[in-house]
């Protein structure tokens, strides 16, 4: 493995999802504002199966994100389907074509077996806690980077835990008010980050940290 990265959109006050997120609203009020930046990308685009779009900062920011990662690790709530034991019936937010294309590792508290999906994604349900995540996507990533998506819960652990090494943080200039905060629950001081870059797009700026190794 070369790096775990995270990254996410967040407000100016500091929410990945709006007030009173709900199964049909899992982003919450006012949550999808998070996320424009992304829509209407080139790259975002060729990963769901479309052509066209715009090029540019944000386009460039996507693209390096995505390049070269090997696996992908989320939390239950980004998978979706409600708290609890599984529905046979739900695969996902993404359709029968997640835009993943690789295998894709799932905290949860409740067993499943493994998802495969069209265009190469499959899912795998663990439940055995955050480092066993770790140590199977990186030995499914084949030596390259394992990514980190939602949601805040499993970010935050994984901040905790010091093994995370890169985050970038999208911040859309909209003020949500409520909701689910990232950069909490960490525990401490936190880890010790380090700027790296900051980058304006279009209706975004794109901060990058690297997270500092204790020894």
């Amino acid at each position: 493995m070369r790096k775990f990265k995270f990254n996410i959109s967040m407000s100016l006050d500091g929410y990945i999802a709006g007030p009173n997120q709900t199964l049909e609203n899992p982003l919450g009020e006012g949550g999808e504002q998070l996320h424009e930046w992304v829509f209407p990308l080139k790259s975002w685009r060729e990963t769901h199966g479309m052509s066209g779009g715009e090029t540019g900062a944000n386009d460039d920011v996507l693209r390096e994100m995505f390049a070269d990662v090997g696996s992908y690790i989320m939390g239950r709530n980004m998978f979706g389907g409600g708290p609890g034991p599984w529905r046979d019936e739900w695969k996902g937010w993404w359709g029968d074509s997640p835009p993943y294309h690789m295998p894709v590792f799932v905290l949860t508290h409740h067993p499943r077996d493994p998802l495969s999906m069209q265009g190469g994604t499959t899912f795998f349900f663990v439940t055995d806690g955050i480092e066993s995540a770790l140590q199977q996507a990186k030995e499914a990533a084949g030596g390259k980077d394992i990514l980190l998506g939602g949601g805040a819960n499993v970010a935050q652990q994984y901040l905790a835990a010091g093994l995370i090494d890169e985050m970038d943080l999208h911040i859309v200039p909209i003020l949500l008010g409520g909701g689910e905060r990232l950069l909490e629950n960490i525990g401490g001081s936190g880890p010790k980050i380090e700027p790296v870059r900051a980058i304006e797009g279009p209706g975004v700026v794109h901060l990058k940290y690297r997270i500092a190794k204790t020894t």
